[in-house]
């Protein structure tokens, strides 16, 4: 087992340093690295890039059983970004898109302001690709209050309440395997105040601090209309 442990972590800080590597710099708030966790389909196969569908809301769990992320493939290339801000003030970079066409995203999907985020009876924030009354298209868009980010500027706010982006997934790819990992975190994470406000509810769904528990070995991705009842739309 110690040497199992040992050979995951050496794989672990492996890409951590690919990933670091990209970027020249990082600023005041570095990526927080978790289980290297292979994203799969419902039936255990890995996630192929070129077979998900742009511009489509996909939900997957990490770096807790019960925190949800988007999986984005957006409709163009997407370039880091490196002035994006916490409420706190702090600055921190952002790898922007991954995989062939750099356009592989991934954010968690607990806004930022109030923690709203898709549960298996609903969800009222989505990725928006058109535009409607309230909103431009190509946004995150949390309808329970408004707040809308750009995932293709590291989930930055660009217009409601919330007070600073959604934490961003740090994603590698394997073009040997074509398989795509997610490493850790990098923004404003919000598990501690999740797990408080929604404490029963988690409890109910999961048992008593299996939400809590962290994902290792892979996360099952399912389009988010599979995985909810009904996605509020505004």
């Amino acid at each position: 087992m110690e040497r199992r442990s040992f050979l995951r972590t050496c794989a672990l800080a492996g890409s951590a340093v690919a990933f670091a590597s990209r970027e020249s710099v990082w600023a005041d708030a570095a990526p927080r690295y978790y289980a290297k966790t292979r994203l799969v389909d419902i039936h255990g196969n890995s996630i192929r890039i070129g077979a998900l569908a742009e511009d489509t809301n996909f939900v997957f769990h990490y770096p807790y059983a019960s925190t949800p992320c988007f999986l984005l493939k957006l409709g163009r290339s997407v370039a880091a970004a490196n002035d994006l801000r916490r409420e706190d003030g702090a600055t921190y970079a952002w790898q922007g898109g991954v995989g062939p066409g750099r356009n592989l995203v991934a954010f968690s999907a607990i806004c930022a302001h109030k923690l709203a985020y898709p549960t298996r009876d609903v969800s009222f924030i989505r990725f928006q690709k058109d535009r409607s009354p309230t909103s431009t298209g190509n946004v995150i868009h949390c309808c329970a209050d408004h707040s809308i980010y750009d995932p293709a500027a590291g989930a930055r706010v660009v217009a409601g309440p919330a007070p600073q982006p959604l934490a961003a997934i740090v994603l590698a790819h394997d073009p040997a395997r074509d398989e795509l990992y997610a490493l850790g975190t990098i923004g404003p994470e919000q598990f501690d105040a999740f797990f408080v406000k929604y404490d029963v509810r988690l409890s109910l769904e999961y048992g008593s601090n299996r939400g809590r528990t962290l994902v290792t070995e892979t996360a099952v991705v399912r389009e988010l209309e599979n995985y909810c009842k009904t996605t509020i739309r505004c």
